[in-house]
C-alpha cells in the first residue's frame, strides 16, 4: 500500500539526515587546505612519514597519538612524554617524580624480597607463601613495627618533599650513596644512574602487581611457576573481572 504523505516526509529527511552524515564523515578525513601539505623541497624531507594528526604541537615518544603534556619538558631522567591521564598538568612535576621514586624504590626492594622468600626462610622463620606472609605479619605483630618505621620515614620524607617544592633539593635526592657510584670519577654517570634507576623503578612496579595477581590466580609462586607452569583455572573459558 502506498505510504501516508507524514511517512513519504519522515522517510525523505531520513535519508537527507544519512546523506549530511557520510558526507561530514568524509570531510572529517579530508585534509583542511590550511593544513595541506606542501610538496617536498628536500630528500629529507620527503623520507618523513605521514603525520598522526593535523593539529599543531608536538606528539609524546610514548604515546605517538596524544601530544606531549606541556610540563613533561624532558629535563627529568626517564621523562619520554608519558602522561595520558595529565596529572602533570594538575600536579607538581618534582612531587610526581618524588612519590614515582618513592613507590619504584619499595617495589624493587619488595620484588627481591618476593623472589628470596620463596627460595631461602631464615631459620627462626616459619615457611609461609608470600601471599598468606601478610596475614600471619599482622597476627605476629611484625606489620605493626613496619608500620611505625615507615611512618617515620614518612615524617622525615614529607620535610625533605617541602625542600623539593622550593627547589633546594632534587626529587629522591637523600644523600644515600655508600658505594659512592655517584661521587669522584663517577660523578659524571650520574644522569646515567639516575636514569638507570627510574628504568628499574618502573619495571619493579609492575613485575610486583603481576607476581601478586598470579599468585591469586593459580595459587603458585613465582619460581614454583617458572619450573612447574600452570595456566590459570579453566583458561580460556574462565573470566576474573
Amino acid at each position: 500500500p502506498p505510504l501516508a504523505p507524514e511517512a513519504l516526509l519522515n522517510t525523505a529527511m531520513f535519508r537527507t539526515t544519512l546523506a549530511l552524515a557520510a558526507v561530514a564523515g568524509a570531510a572529517a578525513f579530508a585534509p583542511s587546505p590550511a593544513f595541506a601539505p606542501k610538496a617536498a623541497t628536500t630528500r629529507a624531507v620527503a623520507t618523513q612519514g605521514p603525520r598522526m594528526a593535523v593539529f599543531g604541537g608536538d606528539f609524546s615518544e610514548s604515546v605517538p597519538f596524544l601530544k606531549t603534556p606541556t610540563n613533561l619538558d624532558g629535563s627529568l631522567p626517564g621523562d619520554v612524554g608519558f602522561d595520558p591521564l595529565g596529572f602533570s598538568e594538575v600536579f607538581d612535576i618534582r612531587v610526581l617524580r618524588e612519590a614515582e621514586l618513592k613507590h619504584g624504590r619499595i617495589a624493587m626492594l619488595a620484588t627481591l624480597g618476593y623472589l628470596v622468600q620463596e627460595a631461602y626462610v631464615l631459620p627462626f622463620f616459619e615457611k609461609v607463601p608470600p601471599i598468606q606472609a601478610h596475614d600471619a605479619l599482622v597476627k605476629s605483630g611484625g606489620m605493626s613495627q613496619i608500620l611505625l618505621w615507615t611512618s617515620f620515614l614518612e615524617i622525615f620524607g614529607g620535610i625533605a618533599l617541602f625542600s623539593t617544592i622550593q627547589g633546594r633539593r632534587y626529587p629522591g635526592d637523600f644523600s644515600f650513596d655508600p658505594l659512592g657510584l655517584s661521587q669522584g670519577k663517577n660523578a659524571d654517570k650520574l644522569e646515567q644512574y639516575q636514569l638507570a634507576e627510574i628504568k628499574h623503578s618502573r619495571l619493579a612496579m609492575l613485575a610486583f602487581s603481576g607476581f601478586v595477581h598470579q599468585g591469586f590466580i593459580t595459587k603458585q609462586g613465582v619460581l614454583e611457576q617458572l619450573g612447574n607452569f600452570r595456566p590459570i583455572p579453566g583458561f580460556p573459558e574462565a573470566t576474573f573481572f
